[in-house]
């Protein structure tokens, strides 16, 4: 099992797949990797050799800010809004959606699961 970026990639699948297992790569910054490193698109991890592997790991590290760092700088990013008090920031630490969505139904995912509210079926039943 090949060790990239601190994550264990699945060796039996394509080296284009296996690489978005790492946080921050996606398809086209997995296929821009294999077209830097010069491996084609039908290779699997268990085929590449160690120094291929190593390539892929220098390059990654070189060029691209994934898992962790990406984690940490998308952290502080928020955390900047927050302290600001903008309305993002406000948005961010009420826990609802950021983005302009509606609030009177959906939003389950930001919300959580919802809250029953007292004496709400009463007055609808009156």
């Amino acid at each position: 099992m090949a060790r990239i970026a601190g994550v264990n990639i699945p060796t039996n699948k394509r080296v284009v797949i296996a690489l978005q297992y790492i946080h921050g790569i996606g398809p086209a910054l997995a296929q821009e990797i294999c077209d830097k490193v010069g491996i084609t698109a039908e290779r699997r991890v268990n085929q590449l050799t160690d120094a291929e592997v190593l390539q892929i790991r220098e390059t990654i590290d070189r060029d691209y800010i994934v898992e962790g760092d990406l984690r940490r700088e998308t952290a502080v990013n928020v955390k900047r809004l927050m302290d600001l008090g903008c309305y993002r920031g406000l948005r961010h630490r009420r826990g609802l959606p950021v983005r302009g969505q509606r609030t009177h139904t959906n939003a389950r995912t930001r919300k959580g699961p919802a809250k029953p509210i007292a004496g709400k079926k009463q007055a609808a039943r009156k």
